[in-house]
């Protein structure tokens, strides 16, 4: 059992491991009766929520509050396309790179979704680092969910992390940040800023030092009993809660 101090309930707050995480995923989905694009819809909501705290439009600077969404041909992808569009809808100006779009309805749903948005969509990633810090004030990574490895997506998304990790526009990461499952170097990890861990966060994300929100509040008692989650308590009616540091 994997756990991470918590301050505030003078708890451990437990970090899922990938199997966990997906055992607790199929459960939602089979036992409770949730449907994927409602869990989609639920994570790319808060996940905007955490993006528009960690960085308020009037952090952005003067310059128009540009936001670069990279998303993943699988799950984690789609929370992105969620994610952007609840982004434009709170006045950012996101834009879409997608680069391996999935022919599941789902993500095909939350695609058209984005595009009768006005939002655009990029046909490359710029490889000139300086291109996209110079185009976007924030970048949110949506490529890989902890259910993925990085050696089974293989390109364009090697290539397309490592210009992750050379850009100095700040990156916000969704559920784990992309590579770290199952990567052992840190100098070929990305360094995301702010990580926003769905359900609950996970065990390969235990050294992440940044600003750490969750969005678990839709998790119903039982399967938070039944994996020993010990939540934090959720502030007002907010979905989601920023985690106290565990390295402290």
């Amino acid at each position: 059992m994997n756990h991470a101090p918590h301050e505030e309930l003078g708890e451990a707050l437990r970090y899922l491991s990938k199997e966990e995480a997906v055992a607790m995923e199929t459960e939602l989905l089979t036992d409770y009766r949730f449907g994927l694009q409602q869990l989609t819809e639920i994570w790319g909501h808060a996940c905007a929520i955490a993006v528009a705290k960690a960085f308020p439009l009037g952090s952005l600077g003067k310059r128009q509050p540009t936001v670069l969404v990279v998303c993943g041909p699988e799950q984690n992808g789609c929370v992105g396309l969620s994610c952007a569009r609840y982004l434009r809808l709170f006045d950012y100006l996101p834009t879409v790179f997608y680069p391996k779009r999935s022919q599941q309805a789902v993500q095909q749903a939350f695609t058209v979704q984005c595009e009768k948005m006005d939002i655009p969509f990029l046909s490359y990633l710029p490889a000139e680092v300086q291109l996209i810090n110079d185009a976007y004030k924030l970048v949110v990574d949506a490529v890989m969910g902890v259910q993925v490895e990085l050696d089974s997506l293989g390109e364009p998304f090697t290539s397309i992390l490592a210009t992750l990790r050379n850009i100095s526009t700040p990156i916000v990461s969704l559920d784990i940040p992309s590579g770290w499952q199952g990567c052992s170097s840190d100098t070929d990890r990305i360094n995301p800023a702010v990580l926003i861990s769905l359900m609950a966060p996970k065990t390969c994300s235990l050294s992440f030092q940044g600003t750490h929100f969750l969005a678990g509040r839709f998790l119903p008692y039982d399967l938070q009993k039944k994996y020993e989650l010990c939540l934090p308590a959720f502030p007002g009616t907010d979905c989601i809660v920023q985690l106290l540091d565990a390295h402290t």
